[in-house]
Parts: structure tokens; sequence; C-alpha cells
């Protein structure tokens, strides 16, 4: 874990919910203890006259980040503290996500899914394109102790990864694993796909000294529905899930079952894809 900057990003924008998602995020990453870069994005002003509103914009982008300050001290009670760094950047938003996941060296971009401002295409597009993984989380959902994460696999998605990210979350948070699939009901269990690469998956979190459990689900409709409807019965207070198979061929978007965990689910979800690390480096689902 040597290469880790122990550094996330937080979007945050300001607005009427902005102090509530802040709080949120921020006890998440107080338990991580990691820095938070708090970042707000302006919109692009018009390039019409721009080099006679230059001083203009400064000024903008000024009193911006002195309102995301004031923010952060609100929200936390207490004056500006170094691990939390406010900044400012200006343009389109998930351009501008995806540009600071390439050049920032965060371990991971934090945002509230449902206040975000951004549509579902968006989070996915988002999701896609970022460099390094992305934790959604819920302003509805409070974050709580950590004491189960499901992770929801594919038949699709192979096991050659180390699971860097699972045995991080697990360790940190002193919590237990379990590795859901959905199996269509005439496919015996023992003998699938799913089960193997299940238990794969299980035998190497073992190893590393994670609890760690799966569940097979029987199929009776929709692959992402009966792994949601397994997730809301099971309250887990975390999910972690690939957006891409391993193959360096694969379809490089995110698909249904994908996509719809995602926006499904009410708990905080992280997701972590092929561009987010290294392939030596990198070991997630």
């Amino acid at each position: 874990m040597n290469y880790m900057s122990n550094s996330i990003l937080a979007y945050i924008p300001q607005s009427t919910v902005g102090k509530t998602v802040l709080k949120q995020i921020l006890q998440f990453q107080s338990s991580l203890k990691m820095r938070i870069f708090i970042l707000h994005i302006l919109k692009q002003p018009s390039s019409l006259f721009s080099g006679f509103q230059s001083k203009k914009n400064e000024t903008i982008t000024s009193k911006a980040k002195q309102k995301l300050i004031d923010l952060i001290e609100q929200t936390t009670s207490e004056t500006l503290r170094d691990e939390y760094i406010p900044r400012i950047q200006t343009g389109e938003t998930v351009s501008t996500l995806i540009k600071e996941s390439k050049k920032g060296g965060y371990d991971f971009l934090a945002l509230d899914k449902n206040e975000s401002g951004l549509k579902k295409t968006e989070i996915n597009k988002l999701i896609n394109r970022s460099h390094c993984p992305v934790l959604l989380t819920n302003k509805n959902f409070p974050f709580k102790k950590v004491k189960q994460i499901i992770i929801p696999i594919d038949i699709s998605q192979t096991t050659k990864k180390r699971l860097f990210w699972a045995t991080f979350f697990a360790k940190k948070f002193n919590a237990k694993i379990k590795i859901v699939s959905a199996l269509n009901i005439d496919i015996n269990e023992t003998k699938s796909l799913a089960r193997r690469n299940a238990d794969k998956l299980k035998t190497m979190l073992q190893e590393r000294g994670i609890e760690c459990e799966v569940k097979i689900l029987k199929m009776y409709s929709m692959k992402h529905k009966v792994i949601l409807d397994y997730i809301r019965e099971e309250h887990p207070e975390m999910v972690i899930i690939r957006t891409h198979q391993e193959s360096l061929f694969a379809d490089r978007r995110i698909g249904q079952f994908v996509s719809e965990i995602v926006h499904g689910c009410e708990v905080p979800v992280f997701t972590v894809g092929n561009a987010t690390l290294p392939l030596e480096e990198t070991g997630d689902l």
C-alpha cells in the first residue's frame, strides 16, 4: 500500500445541502485518516471579453474559495485544519473532475450521487473515465460504522487482480466482506462459474486475514434486481463494485448491471475501474 497518496478528492457543490454532503464525506475521511481536498467547481465564464474580465474572475474565485473555507469551518466547528485543503476550479463539472482525477494523485474521488447536480448518465461517464476510484455517498443515508461490505460480482469478471481496495476497507473498518452473485435457477450452484469465481475471491481475502463469506442468489428476475433486493435486506454499510472486466480488450463502458447497482444502492458505493491504478498495482474487483 506504499504507493497510496493518502488523499481524497471530494466534490462539494455550494448549495443549501453542501454542509450535509460535506459532513457525510468528512465522516468517511475521518475514519480513514486521510487528507481531503475539498473541491468546488465554478462555471466557465464566457470567452467574450475574457481579457478584460481576468481581474473580475480572480475576485469571483477568491470569494468562492472563502465561501468554501467558511463551509468547512461551519461543518467542522473549528478553524481550517491542515488535512482539509479547499480548492476552486473552473469548467464543466464532469470533465473537470476527470481531469483532476488524472493529475491530482488522489486515492479516490468522493461525491454525493443525489446532490452533485449530475444526471445518471453524467455519473456513469465520470465513473467510466475517472483515473481513480469513485465513492458515491448518499446524504439521506448517513455514514455509519462499517461492519459489513458487500461485493456484487458478475460471472464475466475474473479474479486475477489482487483485492486491494476490498482488503484496504475491510482492515480500516474491521469489517466483514460478503461476496454476492446471482445464478440462474436451472444451474447447479456448486458447479457454476459464479460459485468458482466467488470462492476464489473468498480464498484470496481470507489469505489476507479478512473475514469473508459467499452468497449465491437464485435469479428469478433480472440479476441487478436480485442483488439490489438482497443488499436492501442485508443493510450493509458499503458496497464495492468493479466497473469493467479484467480483459484489456473488454468494453470500457459501464454496463447495465453496474449502473443499476450504483444508482439503486442507498448505501455508499465504491466503484473501481480499469483506469484507476497500474495493472500490476491495482487489486480490485
